[in-house]
């Protein structure tokens, strides 16, 4: 984080500073930085002692305080030694200090902010739009899927003075969620990948969504660059939301950037990539033809920053996975487990499924470990039955269904395919670990996918371990 003082940083925060008996004054400087975790604070950082749903971060203040917090953002004065500034919301009060941070910094005439936003695939393309900009000046990007209240402003307090790119990765739940982010940071280009029924229960429809990813387009001043997805209707029907130029990526031949001739295989995905200066074959070693949409969209965004074709290409071959737990190849001595069990929506299952299809040579058996969709709300019976349908149609060869949330899949596969012992169910990943144990051999290809809240991540890592 920049340098700040105690004083500044509470007046910041509309705060009151409680210096304590650690000898700090209100002119002391912090520049540390800044996170809700006390496992993770270092000497200097800053520690926000945020309210949770299964537990108050306020417990965790004295751990923080050992660890070497600098100063404690509380919303009651608590009994430590170390400088601490009450606030009436920890989380309002950190987002108040990251407003700052960026405007401060922004104000040096550097920084140039890029936000990306969709129902899937937000993650990767940060990552490749990121890798892209490492190579020309200091980049900040989120750890993980760090893009809601709380993890949107610990990335953004991580800038200098030096910092040239700020990449935000940006999700939502409901109305009014991203433009909450994008009123701290104001984006100079908006991403937005794709509207599907990710969190489609928690936001009351896909039409709701469609209002909440255009929140990131409305937030561009007039200078802005929006960048849409052709293909997806949904996206396009922004661009009159649009205040400046926008540039289009996809499958379409209008595209301004496009992608064709999409190959998949067990070793990654190759592609042609065609832009306004040139086109180019790219072997890009994530996996999944899908990923090539969002090398798309993040070729667009390094076009628009001035980042020559070279660049761009040498930037995505040289990305060897998605992020940890997205299509992430594991596994060895001729299984391959592939863990993509880090979020889950009807589309990226699909997308997930086709992948392992595709990828499949007449050797390999095929088995799909699936868990619950989760956020779908009145969608979710309907999604599963039609995932069902799917993986019947694609022939893979076993179906193993993990968890209560995940049943009706089970049956739904069973009834489409009225299949003999082809889908199996089990209650627990354990159960699921032991009858994959007995049932994977060599030249099995075996996808494990899910939602982050159903946990079979672990079980993916469990299985590609346990054949390393």
């Amino acid at each position: 984080m920049i340098s700040m003082t105690l004083a500044d940083i509470a007046a910041t925060m509309s705060g009151t500073l409680v210096l304590g008996s650690s000898g700090a004054t209100a002119e002391t400087a912090v520049t540390g930085l800044t996170d809700t975790d006390s496992r993770l604070i270092t000497p200097g950082d800053i520690f926000v002692a945020k309210p949770g749903e299964f537990t108050d971060g306020h417990l965790f203040v004295p751990a923080a305080v050992e660890n070497g917090a600098a100063v404690v953002i509380v919303d009651h004065e608590v009994d430590i030694a170390a400088p601490q500034i009450v606030v009436p919301d920890t989380v309002v009060a950190m987002g108040a200090l990251a407003t700052e941070v960026v405007a401060r910094v922004r104000a040096a005439g550097q920084l140039t902010v890029v936000g990306i936003t969709g129902s899937n695939g937000k993650t990767t393309t940060k990552n490749l739009v990121a890798t892209m900009c490492e190579q020309v000046g200091l980049t900040v990007f989120p750890r993980d899927s760090f893009n809601n209240e709380v993890g949107a402003p610990i990335t953004m307090l991580k800038i200098t003075e030096d910092t040239r790119y700020l990449v935000l990765e940006l999700g939502a739940s409901g109305k009014g969620h991203i433009s909450r982010l994008t009123g701290m940071v104001q984006p100079d280009i908006a991403v937005v990948l794709m509207v599907g029924l990710a969190h489609a229960g928690e936001f009351g429809g896909v039409d709701v969504t469609v209002e909440s990813k255009r929140e990131l387009v409305e937030s561009l001043g007039s200078e802005g660059v929006t960048i849409l997805n052709i293909d997806d209707p949904r996206v396009m029907s922004m661009e009159s939301a649009a205040p400046g130029k926008v540039i289009t990526f996809g499958h379409n031949p209008s595209a301004d950037v496009r992608v064709s001739d999409i190959v998949s295989s067990i070793s990654g995905t190759e592609f042609e990539l065609h832009t306004p200066v040139g086109h180019a074959h790219v072997s890009f070693k994530v996996l999944g033809e899908h990923h090539a949409m969002n090398a798309a969209a993040a070729a667009a965004v390094a076009l628009e920053l001035g980042f020559d074709l070279d660049l761009i290409v040498s930037s995505l071959q040289s990305v060897t996975r998605a992020e940890h737990w997205r299509m992430e190849l594991m596994g060895g001595n001729g299984v391959t487990v592939i863990n993509d069990a880090y979020n889950a929506s009807p589309d990226s299952m699909a997308a997930a499924l086709k992948t392992l299809r595709q990828v499949a040579g007449p050797e390999n058996r095929t088995i799909a470990v699936l868990g619950e969709m989760a956020e779908l709300g009145e969608y979710a019976g309907e999604e599963q039955d039609n995932l069902a349908l799917l993986i019947v149609r694609l022939g893979i060869d076993q179906l193993v269904v993990v968890g209560d949330g995940a049943r009706r899949l089970h049956i739904s596969a069973i009834n489409e395919g009225s299949w003999d012992g082809e889908s199996k169910f089990y209650s627990t990943p354990d159960e699921a670990y032991d009858y994959l144990s007995s049932l994977i051999t060599a030249g099995d290809i075996v996808l494990v996918k899910s939602s982050n809240s159903a946990k079979l991540r672990f079980l993916g890592d469990r299985l590609g371990e346990a054949y390393a």
